[in-house]
């Protein structure tokens, strides 16, 4: 495991907060046009419509065909309105899970890149089945047999983000982060007041260090000093180093076994969240 959390020694964890959250963070197709060229986007769920805040598609990675999907946030206010500010619907997740199944019909390995503050709660969203979506979606990842890895690389919130994430292995990047909920909305929960949500952010331990050091996730990707934002090619060449990296030996597992050993992966962190929820720290406490 790589651990290289080189600004998280000097800033404090909102600082962290506000880096994932940068505004000119580099988003999935920043990603897409250095590391895949010849990205094609792939549309709809097949059953009610687009989702525009996730970008999905095949295109050649390595000298291999790959399915990559990512959150994409906006850059100005048409495009962030456009793609919900990269929350999604239930048709996002419903089409996430429709090339997924797609992908292991021709044996294509899966690279989800997360960037969600979470799902989208609103009316709608909730009308049309989101929790069941997400849920459904988390369900199904357990089931294709191809490899599946998973980078957060802004902001991974809650259920949102996990419904792109139960992959064989999970990254993020340096000044990422990766919780149950946000800092505003446990504030909100516990104290009922989400000016408190500095102190909420240093008690969910939702950094790369801790969350590395908790074995949630595999690795942590050193960004350029400053952040991700200040070099998208350096960014982008980190991130693809590490990613070419894990998937190399998935490749070669029998999918019978690369089943069971995501399966044991969850479960081992559904026991790392017991614990903690016995001995651990709590918001609030």
């Amino acid at each position: 495991m790589v651990s290289p959390v080189r600004n998280q020694e000097t800033l404090s964890v909102w600082q962290l907060v506000e880096l994932a959250r940068h505004q000119d963070r580099p988003y999935f197709m920043d990603y897409m046009t250095r590391l895949v060229p010849d990205f094609v986007e792939l549309h709809g769920d097949r059953l009610a419509a687009d989702d525009p805040a996730l970008v999905a598609g095949v295109g050649t990675w390595h000298g291999r065909t790959t399915l990559l999907m990512g959150n994409q946030k906006g850059r100005n206010l048409a495009d962030r309105l456009r793609r919900n500010w990269g929350m999604m619907h239930p048709e996002g997740y419903r089409k996430a899970i429709r090339l997924a199944h797609q992908a292991a019909k021709f044996g294509f390995p899966i690279v989800c890149l997360v960037d969600t503050p979470g799902a989208y709660p609103g009316a709608g969203a909730e009308e049309r089945g989101i929790a069941a979506a997400i849920a459904g979606a988390i369900l199904e990842w357990f089931t294709i047999p191809v490899p599946v890895i998973a980078c957060i690389i802004g902001e991974g919130g809650s259920g949102g983000a996990l419904g792109l994430a139960v992959a064989d292995r999970v990254l993020m990047m340096e000044n990422s982060i990766y919780s149950v909920a946000s800092p505003e909305a446990a504030a909100s929960i516990v104290w009922r007041d989400n000016a408190r949500k500095v102190e909420a952010a240093e008690q969910l331990q939702i950094t790369s260090r801790d969350l590395l050091a908790m074995g949630v996730v595999d690795e942590v990707i050193a960004e350029p000093n400053g952040g991700a934002h200040t070099d998208y090619d350096a960014a982008a060449q980190a991130l693809d180093a590490a990613l070419v990296r894990v998937i190399q030996p998935l490749l070669e597992e029998d999918p019978a076994v690369l089943l069971e050993r995501r399966h044991e992966r969850y479960r081992y962190i559904d026991s790392l969240i017991g614990a903690a929820e016995h001995f651990g720290p709590k918001v609030g406490a």
